[in-house]
């Protein structure tokens, strides 16, 4: 049965139920009926929309949601029209997943010129000489060319020998991110880290895959503030209150192990932690949906859902990919809602790494082609794990 309240037209509750039940009507795809009469009472009704289908469980659809349509008041009368009674219907209107996406990207680009900065932009510092790797160390192909490698097109399957590997590199490329976080301090340059990071990763007999891969010059990435991704360790200190995401992936027996994560530095805002918490279980609730024979397009829907509750923007521009003998590989993985076709194949490995903004996804990037900072100057945060998809779920590969 509909539940039915009474109050005075006209009084500051009869306005408050108007405005209550027109969220519900329009969360629930039912239509609201005021029935005013003449005696100066109304009284409110839930009743399904003409508009909607019937449903035998729940006029909810969890695949839809809904946006309220605009108020009409029509003066109504039932069975010889003695009461005089008039009826307001608001009507909930059906929108797509990706309709309300791009509704909520419009809004976020409108309110892109708020200032988030309460320091000075991010500058570049100077950048030192690669540090050397010995000769008996096993080198990826790709080193001794500044040419950005493609792509591959195959995706990475990987028998029980090939699993094993993928999780040696995988835990010392864990090991090395955890230890690359324990240095993060204010006044420590992200130079500094680098040097500490690539000493370990080449006294485990590993490479560190991003030294040389298409030119990059040093053997981590370091993002700070609002650097999306791609930042270049250099002379720049660390400030009270930075965050900056570590991006450690090494070569071990012929595969990569690829993982981030953004640490906090100092006295940081709760702004800005509450960034960095959402941004992880993001990409926890990406992970959570993967397994054997599940939709690719299923990690961008609920990363997304997630980090819109937030208000934060999901960055289109980069994604997750295969890994594994190849450092970049079918297939890409997008973090926003998207139609991208294809299946997760059980044995097969590949990177989820959402990255989240306080302001607009818009980026650019700096002459050195590989810093990426978001355009609006806002924070940016993000997290990343290699996985192994299994028959029942993942694998999460890069943890210690």
């Amino acid at each position: 049965m509909s539940p039915i309240i009474r109050t005075k037209i006209g009084s500051p509750l009869f306005f408050c139920y108007l405005q209550f039940f027109s969220c519900i009507a329009r969360d629930t795809d039912r239509a609201m009926v005021f029935s005013a009469s003449l005696s100066g009472t109304a009284s409110v009704k839930l009743s399904p929309s003409p508009h909607s289908e019937p449903s035998s469980s729940s006029s909810w659809s969890k695949s839809t949601l809904f946006m309220g349509a605009p108020i009409t008041f029509c003066p109504t009368r039932s069975g010889k029209q003695s009461d005089g009674r008039r009826t307001l219907v608001v009507f909930s209107k059906r929108i797509s997943g990706l309709e309300e996406a791009m509704r909520i990207r419009r809004q976020r680009e409108l309110q892109s010129k708020v200032k988030f900065r309460k320091r000075p932009p991010l500058r570049r510092g100077r950048v030192s000489p690669r540090l050397p790797v010995p000769d008996h160390i096993p080198k990826p192909p790709y080193v001794g060319s500044d040419v950005l490698p493609e792509l591959s097109k195959e995706h990475q399957f990987h028998d029980s020998e090939g699993i094993a590997r993928m999780r040696a590199a995988c835990e010392l490329a864990a090991r090395v991110l955890e230890f690359a976080g324990k240095l993060v301090r204010p006044s420590v340059t992200t130079n500094e880290i680098d040097k500490a990071v690539h000493q370990m990763i080449i006294e485990a007999g590993a490479y560190p895959s991003p030294l040389g891969y298409g030119g990059f010059p040093k053997s981590v990435c370091t993002s700070v503030n609002e650097c999306m991704c791609h930042g270049i360790p250099d002379s720049r200190q660390l400030q009270d209150g930075d965050i900056i995401n570590i991006d450690v992936t090494v070569y071990l027996n012929g595969y990569h192990g690829d993982t981030s994560k953004t640490f906090l530095c100092g006295n940081v805002s709760d702004a800005l932690e509450r960034l960095v918490k959402v941004t992880e279980e993001c990409m926890e609730k990406g992970i959570a949906v993967c397994k054997d024979g599940a939709s690719f397009k299923k990690i961008g829907k609920r990363i997304s859902e997630h980090a819109e509750k937030y208000g934060y923007g999901v960055v289109d521009r980069f994604v997750g990919h295969g890994v594994g003998t190849v450092f970049h590989s079918e297939p890409i993985i997008l973090h926003h809602r998207n139609e991208m076709p294809g299946t997760m194949v059980e044995g097969q490995t590949f990177t989820i790494e959402p990255i989240l903004t306080m302001g607009g996804i818009k980026c650019v990037t700096w002459p050195d082609n590989w810093t990426t900072l978001t355009a609006d100057g806002s924070p940016a945060a993000q997290f990343e794990h290699t996985i192994l998809i299994t028959k029942t779920g993942a694998e999460i590969l890069t943890k210690c």
